[in-house]
């Protein structure tokens, strides 16, 4: 789906006619969040956000994950996998398993981690510890109160904040805000601007700490698109940032195009986009997350094989900070188990 532009509109009138409806939809959620969940067992972090579409949670899944394994931890994702047509429990496997039938954030994040997507989430826990995980890292489910959370982390995107602040259908939030922030253990902040500012406040009133961080392209995708005119495309989220961060990049974008996120992507589509690209000398470029929802058992296909992919990474700009949250974090989630 594509987010009406009225939710970035705090004066709208659409955004105003819906607002019984909003605070219905927010009483239920509200209520739903103060469930007790089951607890895993282990450590469960949850990297989440206060409303719905992208903002960076993937990114820092893997960071995350990263820094774990240099603890000499042994993460395990726990995914819902939105948009896949498995509900699981089931481990991600790249040569059996399309984004049409896990997701492609599962199935992009199962080329470097064990992933086990489950639309119940307390069914998959089974599941992800017999991966020999000792610590769960949940990609979303942070409104879900189906497991215990012994950390949850929120991402934020720097710029566009919140929206309007609104719940759905009003706005983008998932729940109203205030039981929200009250779950929050850490806001990481993802790139600048002003949008996130009253809600970073907020958080660090309550004690919590603020992580700025920042999405990186990798190295080896610029090299590919250096002295390239490109036609960047990207069904997500949100495209203009991944329009933006290719430009900041000093990548020359001549051209792009915008799909829904989570698009499924036809053959017709992309070649179309092929014979668009070629016709005035473009190289495609896309996001890795929708080059995943291309990719077959196989691997790509040969009619999506000149499409580049912009690989970016989240670096944070205290990367002590994140450890001793990590590392704090998981003290206190084995301690509170330790028998007494």
């Amino acid at each position: 789906m594509r987010e009406p532009a009225f939710w970035h509109r705090p004066s709208s009138w659409t955004s105003h006619l819906l607002r019984p409806l909003a605070a219905l939809y927010g009483a239920v959620a509200a209520r739903r969040m103060q469930r007790a969940g089951i607890d895993a067992g282990i450590p469960v972090i949850c990297v989440g956000n206060y409303h719905v579409g992208g903002a960076g949670k993937t990114p820092t899944v893997l960071a995350l994950a990263k820094l774990l394994r240099e603890l000499d931890e042994r993460p395990v994702v726990l995914s819902r996998g939105y948009g896949g047509r498995l509900a699981g429990p089931v481990k991600v496997d790249r040569s059996s398993h399309t984004a049409a039938d896990v997701g492609d954030e599962p199935l992009m994040m199962a080329a470097t981690l064990p992933v086990v997507v489950s639309r119940d989430r307390a069914a998959g826990l089974a599941l992800a510890r017999a991966q020999n995980a000792s610590v769960i890292l949940m990609d979303d489910g942070f409104q879900n109160p189906s497991v215990l959370k012994d950390a949850s982390l929120i991402v934020i995107d720097g710029t566009r904040g919140v929206g309007n602040g609104r719940v759905i259908p009003a706005g983008p939030l998932r729940a109203p805000l205030s039981p929200q922030l009250e779950r929050t253990d850490a806001l990481i902040v993802v790139d600048e601007g002003s949008g996130a500012k009253k809600i970073a406040a907020d958080v660090a009133s309550r004690g919590k700490p603020i992580l700025s961080a920042h999405l990186r392209p990798d190295e080896a995708s610029l090299s590919a698109l250096r002295g390239q005119r490109v036609l960047a495309f990207a069904g997500i989220g949100d495209p203009a940032r991944f329009f933006d961060t290719l430009r900041a990049s000093g990548v020359d974008v001549v051209r792009n195009r915008t799909f829904p996120d989570h698009h499924a992507f036809t053959k017709d589509e992309i070649e179309q986009l092929v014979a668009d690209g070629r016709s005035d000398a473009l190289t495609l470029v896309t996001t890795e997350k929708d080059l995943a929802r291309l990719r077959g058992p196989a691997g790509m296909p040969a009619w999506a094989q000149t499409i580049v992919p912009f690989a970016v990474t989240l670096q944070f700009e205290d990367a002590a900070a994140l450890r001793r949250l990590v590392t704090d974090q998981l003290f206190k989630a084995r301690d509170r188990r330790l028998p007494t």
